[in-house]
């Protein structure tokens, strides 16, 4: 079966369901089970023979065989069996719930997933089905799961910087829906990087990937989404744990980091007080291993993803403005990555890219480096690719060529030969560089650099059209909003002293 009919039945079903209340990931969620179901049944018989895991009488056999409401009753007491279950199986039923309560629609959705033989078809057949589906799914703002998912251009961007190569492990300590190690799959497995030999296929698919998730139906999504594309395996071990990665030091270093952590200034925990009502309280993570003890997330990211890379290991990380310039344990991490790592790269994002609002972002690539006394940054190299831009979601998306000036500029293969684009006679240059000791005199050793002109403000020639200039107003107006949320919850929380 070709990718053109599948899209559309997933497409078809998934309208139909909109219809009755069951949102894009509701449906997902749903869609996982049956297919993960339906796909270790195509495992257990010939020519494959394997032992899956899957309990009897839980298994696609039982589901298939069931109707109208005694099929609503199995399938409840399905999931809640499956996610019983070790490994992987367990893994991508936990929680889980049915969301369909219509059992006619059900089996119409279960017969829809038994007409394909999914083993059998392309992992990029399946994979582009599903990928589909995680960015519908982040477009329906209502439901959150934007904040999950990384434009999948600027991902692809930062994978061709880091050009991770075979028979090295990657991690992502909050990997969402798991974008980055999909990309960082298709790099590898592109014949124009050079291509693999069977041992280091089998390191990609087995060994390669490492991430964390702690949220249950964005962990099983990650997990389908690896699977899909052949990464992992149906009866093993899962590749993503859904432990809090900055409670501890990490089990292992790894070669390579790619990561967008989640947005929100702090972590917090939430319990019940003496009155039986629930409250929330900033998380703070007592490590020895971290540089200063903070309740700001970004910045226990920052120190926590030095910690997972190897001596000679590289990372690249989306941050919020703040880790740039915050003061206090801000200052103190800024200062120790520089003098640590080699942080020889900053890209600086444009507003409007990013499924929250209002999120004024940087990319961060540095290379960890032995202990010395010496600092290890000489100089950091600036793009900036914020002012006189402007995406919005719906009517401009950044696309992965609206960054190509910026690869070509990080010079990925000859990071030594990299050349300014900004001098004095060309003052609008997006390339820049400043040495290490000019950045450690500014206040707080600030790393929020800027030397363009915002050319709005002087030459209306250069406002973006009318509708994408209400489409930013609008986004800007929903980020304030936002803000103001936030404010109220901690304000009613007694978080306002």
């Amino acid at each position: 079966m070709s990718t053109a009919p599948i899209v559309s039945k997933v497409w078809s079903f998934c309208t139909m369901l909109r219809d009755d209340g069951v949102g894009y990931g509701d449906y997902l969620e749903q869609l996982t089970y049956l297919i993960f179901l339906k796909m270790a049944d195509e495992y257990s018989k010939p020519p494959h023979n394997r032992a899956v895991g899957v309990p009897e009488g839980f298994d696609w056999v039982s589901l298939r065989a069931k109707r109208g409401a005694d099929l609503e009753v199995h399938y409840v007491a399905l999931l809640r069996k499956l996610g019983q279950q070790k490994g992987m199986l367990g893994q991508i039923f936990t929680k889980a719930q049915n969301k369909i309560q219509d059992p006619a629609k059900l089996y119409r959705l279960i017969d829809m997933v038994n007409g394909v033989d999914w083993v059998v078809l392309g992992a990029d057949v399946k994979g582009d089905v599903y990928e589909g589906l995680l960015e519908k799914n982040a477009e329906d703002t209502k439901s959150g799961a934007g904040q999950y998912f990384t434009p999948r251009s600027l991902i692809r961007a930062m994978v061709e910087c880091l050009r991770p190569e075979p028979g090295k492990t990657i991690a992502d300590p909050a990997c969402g829906t798991g974008g980055f190690f999909l990309a960082a799959y298709d790099f590898l497995t592109d014949p124009a990087n050079g291509g693999m030999n069977k041992e280091q296929k089998a390191f990609l698919k087995h060994q390669t990937f490492f991430g964390n998730e702690i949220v249950a139906n964005t962990r099983r999504m990650c997990l389908m989404n690896m699977f899909l594309h052949n990464i992992g395996e149906i009866d093993g071990e899962s590749l993503v744990s859904p432990n809090d990665a900055l409670v501890s030091p990490p089990g292992q270093t790894v070669d390579y980091v790619l990561a967008n952590p989640p947005f929100g200034k702090k972590s917090a925990i939430s319990f019940t007080n003496d009155e039986g009502e629930q409250e929330t309280d900033d998380l703070t993570y007592n490590r020895q291993d971290f540089w200063a003890t903070t309740s700001n997330k970004q910045l226990n990211f920052v120190q926590h993803i030095r910690a997972m890379l190897k001596s000679d290991g590289r990372a690249a990380v989306v941050l919020p403005d703040n880790v740039l310039f915050e003061g206090g344990a801000g200052e103190t991490v800024r200062r120790r990555l520089l003098q640590a790592t080699d942080l020889h790269t900053i890209l600086r994002l444009p507003t409007g890219i990013f499924y929250k609002p209002g999120v004024k972002a940087n990319v961060l690539f540095f290379d960890n480096k032995p202990a010395s006394k010496e600092a290890q940054t000489k100089e950091v190299w600036f793009y900036d690719y914020r002012t006189n831009v402007h995406h919005t979601l719906k009517k401009k998306p950044i696309q992965f060529e609206h960054l190509a000036d910026f690869i070509a500029c990080y010079n990925p293969t000859a990071r030594k030969k990299r050349e300014e684009t900004w001098c004095e006679e060309n003052p609008d240059g997006r390339w820049r560089k400043y040495p290490v000791s000019a950045l450690l005199e500014r206040d707080k050793a600030s790393l929020d650099v800027f030397w363009l002109k915002d050319k709005s403000l002087t030459d209306l020639d250069n406002l973006p059209e009318p509708d994408a200039l209400a489409e930013e107003i609008i986004e800007e107006l929903e980020a304030g909003l936002e803000s103001f949320r936030s404010v109220q919850a901690e304000l009613a929380g007694g978080g306002g002293g």
